[in-house]
């Protein structure tokens, strides 16, 4: 196992949520693991006033009611958290960063100045305190690496993503910045290339001539759970579609990269994104559906409706599903469709590929046997999925459907990481596999530009009741083609009576 160089870890907006729920839980993992380097310092950074001690009482009482922690390696942990107050939106300000920066090399003996920041803040700032921290050299690499970590969303349409990249790239290079994205660090969605490319059985197959169609589901469980002044500007499109599910999308199309790196992993999903069918007029009228929650009782238990969420305008035209047709012009995959969904208030918290293959052309045992079908299960449950047929029991040959399944808990004695400690890790090593790229940020805006203009010219938006797997037009996507949804439960199997 690799250890990371001693470093600083600065976390711009250090007094938010994020920060408190994601960031330091998973630097704490990493640390109790013996996955962090011997000397590190973590330097929360926000206008909030704190001292390093109340900064530590206030992330060791958040950690305690998270979770249950070993008292002496939480305070272990905790004497490497430090904390500066300044404003981060002055740039004059900023001299104090770098004075505290110098204290603590000294105070922990760093012989190279190496730094991560990482932007926990709202995306207003990502151009902005990149910008500051060149003013005031905090970008120089001649003492030691300096890396940028950005949180989603990168822009709002395509016009602001290349605006932000542009911003950025004035002062950090491609190779110090790191666009995260926490889907990509989920176990699963990586083991979907190891699933592909190293069974023989699959590869062969992963392609038009044995794949009749594509699954992709993203599904919520719950609304906007108080972020509907932010939704309301966002909506389904922006908030799951254009990354996470494009992301996961790319994984499953893209072809083997020539070695397992940074830069061959890279191209090749900018490759695959790079060949997704551009959507006609045609496509957004007949394969695209948009539609938002109403209200309804779940469980006996009432619902508000999308426009009754407090922040949320009353006359609010914002999606909370999405569901698409599409396509990806490339020799592997031309003429297989790929279904997409995402939406909130659907029945459970789930997300997952399924691949549909083509039936046997055999003219006897192909016509009543049932489907082939692969689930890759990325949450909850994690988890693969395989069904095909076997012959009934008895006289005959009739075939009956059965499943073989793999679970990820079933290897208890395997630390998985979680998400944000996978990706932290690989921050600090320099290990950009699993960021986004720009030019795959920008293939994902380009080809969802026409969905956002769609949208803002008002055309239509179905409702769906809260608990519902979305609006009626979205199963007719499927329908028209002879196909059906899968619709999962938050466990990974197949009965045809689930508990959600």
């Amino acid at each position: 196992m690799v250890i990371p160089e001693n470093s600083s870890i600065v976390i711009f907006g250090a007094s938010g949520d994020l920060t408190f729920r994601k960031l330091i839980p998973a630097l704490y993992h990493l640390y109790a693991n013996k996955q962090l380097p011997a000397s590190f310092a973590i330097l929360g950074a926000s206008r909030t006033f704190y001292s390093d001690e109340s900064f530590r009482d206030k992330l060791r009482h958040s950690m305690q009611e998270l979770e249950e922690t070993d008292p002496a390696t939480l305070d272990a942990f905790m004497a490497h958290v430090h904390y500066q107050s300044f404003n981060i939106s002055d740039t004059h300000e900023y001299g104090a960063l770098t004075g505290r920066l110098d204290e603590l090399s000294e105070q922990y003996g760093f012989t190279q100045r190496n730094t991560l920041f990482y932007l926990a803040t709202p995306p207003k700032l990502y151009n902005f305190i990149p910008a500051c921290l060149a003013a005031h050299g905090l970008n120089d690499e001649s003492h030691g690496w300096k890396r940028l970590v950005v949180e989603k969303p990168f822009g709002y349409d395509l016009a602001s993503a290349r605006q932000l990249d542009k911003d950025i790239h004035a002062h950090f290079a491609e190779h110090q910045i790191y666009r995260i994205d926490h889907y990509l660090g989920k176990e699963t969605v990586q083991n979907l290339l190891v699933f592909r490319f190293s069974n023989a059985m699959f590869e062969p197959l992963w392609n038009r001539n044995f794949i009749d169609y594509v699954e992709i589901t993203g599904a919520e469980n719950l609304g906007v759970e108080g972020r509907g002044g932010y939704y309301d500007q966002s909506g389904a499109v922006r908030d799951m579609f254009q990354n996470h599910l494009l992301q996961v999308l790319s994984l499953v199309a893209m072809e083997p990269p020539a070695q397992i790196n940074a830069d061959a992993m890279r191209d090749e999903v900018f490759k695959a994104l790079q060949s997704l069918e551009p959507l006609s007029e045609d496509d957004l009228h007949n394969n695209l559906v948009l539609g938002q929650y109403t209200e309804s009782q779940v469980g006996g238990k009432p619902l508000p409706s999308y426009r009754d969420e407090p922040g949320v305008a009353e006359d609010s035209r914002t999606e909370t599903y999405v569901g698409l047709k599409m396509f990806i012009n490339n020799w592997r995959w031309n003429g297989v469709p790929f279904y997409v969904r995402t939406g909130k208030r659907l029945p459970t918290r789930v997300t997952e590929v399924v691949i549909h293959f083509k039936q046997t052309p055999h003219p006897v045992f192909g016509k009543n046997a049932p489907e082939n079908r692969l689930v890759i299960r990325i949450q909850p449950d994690e988890g693969i999925q395989m069904s095909f047929g076997l012959k009934e029991p008895g006289a005959g040959f009739n075939a009956k459907a059965v499943n073989m399944d793999f679970h990820y808990t079933s290897l208890e004695e395997t630390q998985m990481l979680t998400a944000y400690e996978r990706l932290l890790l690989d921050a600090l090593k320099g290990d950009a596999t699993l960021f986004a790229r720009s030019d795959a940020v920008e293939a994902c805006w380009q080809f969802v530009e026409p969905i956002l203009q769609y949208k803002d010219n008002g055309k239509a938006l179905y409702g769906y009741a809260c608990g519902t797997w979305g609006p009626k037009e979205a199963d007719q996507l499927l329908e028209r083609d002879g196909h059906a949804w899968r619709f999962p439960c938050k466990n990974l199997t197949d009965t045809e009576y689930c508990e959600l």
